[in-house]
């Protein structure tokens, strides 16, 4: 349906565009969705639609910019919590994301932007900013520090594959999945700090 036309501000013009296009990158493959039709939806024209975004791409780029930057933001871990009950508050809001953003995620690493530079570095500050959270948050002797940061940088790509391919498979349930991060990154952590995560026990769940 489209948009009664108002007048906005260009900041809330902008916004407007990426919330359309976000919903339907996230309905769409992205070879499905069209410029023509974001500006349809909006109410304005197509001229108004590339003064925003020059092409269909720089558009995409935008929303997996703003995706990325809200990822962050609701991924932000409380210091006054355990680590692990940090990492477990973050996997939920990184699980939820996949959940309602599945073909925008194929786009960005299955799909035609696959190897798009520009996207492959937001992916990583994303990656990057998650990084440094974990590190941050566990105690480490300077000498494991560079060891244990090529674990989570591993283990936040293992997640971000496993994610993926979850989304072929959505009868796992997210509970499930999130146990097998857990524990793998546990496990990767291992020789440097312990999670709290004992043998046989299940992690902690932490939505009401």
């Amino acid at each position: 349906m489209t948009e009664s036309r108002r007048r906005l501000a260009p900041e809330q013009r902008r916004a407007q565009l990426l919330d359309i296009g976000a919903r339907l990158f996230a309905d769409r493959p992205y070879d499905e969705v069209w410029i023509e039709e974001v500006a349809e939806l909006a109410g304005v024209s197509r001229g108004l639609m590339y003064h925003y975004f020059p092409n269909k791409r720089d558009f995409f780029a935008a929303i997996v910019q703003r995706a990325a930057d809200g990822l962050v933001e609701a991924t932000t871990p409380d210091p006054a919590l355990p680590v692990l009950e940090q990492v477990v508050a973050g996997l939920d809001a990184y699980l939820d994301h996949f959940a309602a953003n599945g073909h925008g995620i194929r786009a960005v690493n299955q799909g035609a932007l696959s190897a798009d530079a520009g996207i492959r570095a937001i992916v990583e500050r994303e990656i990057d900013a998650q990084q440094r959270r974990i590190l941050d948050a566990i105690d480490l002797d300077p000498s494991e520090v560079e060891v244990a940061a090529m674990a989570v940088h591993g283990w936040l790509a293992f997640v971000r594959a496993t994610c993926l391919d979850w989304l072929d498979h959505p009868a796992v349930p997210a509970e499930a999945l999130r146990e097998l991060c857990l524990r793998t990154l546990a496990g990767a952590l291992a020789p440097y700090v312990d999670l709290g995560i004992e043998q046989g026990s299940q992690a902690p769940a932490i939505r009401g």
